[in-house]
């Protein structure tokens, strides 16, 4: 039997080590395209794990391309190869620290400066302060042209973190968090469509006034204080972006 040797999933987790086997069994055509898989129960029997070790398997496979979750139906065979578009699947914090270890930031630069008055507007403070600024290219394991391209804006306290170079696939968030004492409480998305400034085109290898999605990320504390601000852009043809929304019944059965 073929084995197709992907590099996106990394040896390590469970989840990740099924993930690489399933992405082989489609490769090698055991299931082909228009296939269903077998169920969450019939894969824990078959691999002997638990139902949230499938459960991320698969989404790593949907992120990839490969496979499309049918409510009602199951999980369904759509390409046998990864396309080179990345599809970020959202229903908790911890889908921002996967996303981050299943992709590189390449920093770039790294400096401390004072931010002026857009820079201002965008953090919600003042003209002057002194921000932790890094810019980095951010790529998926495999694929050639840049996912993203990252700006991220830590807050003056923590300005001196520590460990930002080179190639990273952890969460700036978790640095601040282990060097400072410091806890991410709630996350705030804003996304927006764009199209690419020339300048911007140019560095992500994308064509010039193409479509683009613009997503910022606010990180804050238990205070509820800014903590990091991550502005990502992206060509629209690399990414795609799902949220998962789960109705809480019981609450609303009690509210109501």
């Amino acid at each position: 039997m073929s084995q197709y040797h992907f590099e996106g999933f990394s040896s390590g987790p469970r989840y990740a080590q099924l993930a690489k086997t399933l992405l082989n069994e489609i490769h090698s055509k055991r299931y082909l395209v228009g296939d269903l898989l077998p169920t969450e129960f019939e894969l824990c029997a078959q691999f002997g794990v638990s139902r949230f070790t499938v459960r991320e398997a698969v989404k790593q496979l949907v992120q990839q391309g490969l496979v499309v979750r049918q409510p009602g139906v199951g999980s369904r065979v759509v390409a046998q190869a990864p396309s080179g578009q990345y599809t970020q699947t959202m229903s908790a914090i911890t889908d921002l620290r996967q996303y981050a270890t299943e992709t590189t930031l390449q920093i770039a630069k790294t400096s401390v400066q004072g931010i002026n008055a857009e820079q201002a507007t965008l953090l919600g403070t003042a003209e002057g302060e002194t921000w932790l600024h890094i810019q980095g290219l951010r790529y998926i394991a495999g694929q050639a042209l840049p996912l993203c391209l990252t700006d991220v804006y830590v807050a003056p306290r923590f300005r001196s973190l520590a460990g930002v170079s080179g190639r990273m696939t952890q969460p700036l968030y978790q640095l601040i968090e282990k060097q400072f004492d410091c806890r991410i409480k709630a996350v705030q998305q804003e996304l927006r469509a764009m199209l690419l400034p020339a300048a911007l085109a140019k560095r992500l290898n994308a064509p010039a006034r193409s479509a683009g999605l613009w997503i910022a990320r606010r990180y804050m504390d238990e205070r509820d204080e800014l903590v990091e601000l991550a502005v990502s852009v992206h060509p629209a043809d690399r990414f795609s972006y799902r949220e998962a929304f789960r109705r809480e019944w019981h609450s609303i059965e009690k509210a109501a």
